[in-house]
């Protein structure tokens, strides 16, 4: 059992924000502010996913894991308030968000579906975000010249996620899902993921009129594919998820609670 607290950031979000924020670096900006289109929309839906599949565990294992999925319903209800708040900026900025579209009109399949097929969709994608959060928070740099209010946003949004990294997963195994659903699903989401980013980033960069430049995409490949590049570094942890014996806590998630440790606050926990 993982302890989960909410958190509430202590930053302010209702001033302007710049439209280049990570340093002035177009292609960074754009991948950024398209994961955060996907934020509201998917938060909910791992919020209902568990929810729903909470209903469906015995009630031993519903009050085993009552506190934990509590914390992390918070923490993923948080952030959804942020990056909707955050996402009103990307909308006055003149940014269009086609990915929250598409995710509207997937949701209704998973209306009539068993449970656990909505946590292993969950899961799979919590593995994502996790594998993402660990490399920002060993890759620094990519946000060290990002407008300070939105580099501490990212920052703790990642530490919450690894730190959470295990719950949809725990869920989902204490439902009696099986290695090759968990799997099935894991590959589906990898393609929708990538496909979705990839869209949602180039509209962005579209809307931001550098999808043409040459220096956006010289800092695409440093980004992606340089050395501590987020594709080259973040392919094994990947990988690992297809293993049988898979589990999210054989990766470390030191440096999550390390920052939340440092940056303490930059936060106040929720009910102390």
């Amino acid at each position: 059992m993982t302890d989960l607290v909410v958190r509430r950031l202590l930053i302010d979000l209702e001033s302007d924000i710049p439209r280049r924020w990570c340093g002035g670096d177009a292609f960074r900006t754009a991948l950024f502010n398209a994961l955060s289109m996907s934020f509201p929309l998917g938060e909910q839906f791992f919020i209902d996913s568990l929810r729903a599949g909470m209903k469906q565990l015995p009630e031993a294992e519903r009050e085993r894991f009552a506190k934990e999925v509590q914390g992390f319903i918070g923490q993923e209800a948080t952030h959804r308030r942020i990056h909707g708040l955050f996402n009103g900026h990307l909308d006055k900025q003149g940014f269009t968000n086609t990915w929250e579209k598409r995710i509207e009109k997937r949701t209704p399949i998973f209306d009539e579906v068993d449970a656990r097929h909505l946590v292993a969709a969950t899961a799979a994608t919590e593995h994502f975000t996790a594998i993402l959060a660990e490399w920002m928070l060993q890759n620094t740099w990519a946000l060290d010249d990002a407008e300070p209010r939105l580099r501490t946003m990212w920052m703790w949004h990642a530490s919450e996620e690894s730190e959470h990294r295990s719950t949809a997963f725990d869920v989902y195994v204490a439902l009696g899902g099986n290695h090759e659903w968990r799997v099935k699903w894991f590959k589906n989401v990898t393609i929708l993921f990538l496909t979705d980013v990839t869209r949602q980033t180039l509209r962005n960069l579209w809307d931001d009129r550098a999808l043409f430049s040459v220096k956006t995409w010289r800092s695409a490949w440093t980004y992606l594919f340089g050395k501590r590049g987020l594709v080259r570094q973040t392919y094994g942890p990947w990988k690992a998820y297809l293993r049988e014996d898979f589990h999210p806590r054989q990766q470390d998630d030191a440096l999550s609670r390390d920052w939340l440790q440092a940056n303490a606050g930059q936060f106040s926990v929720v009910g102390k």
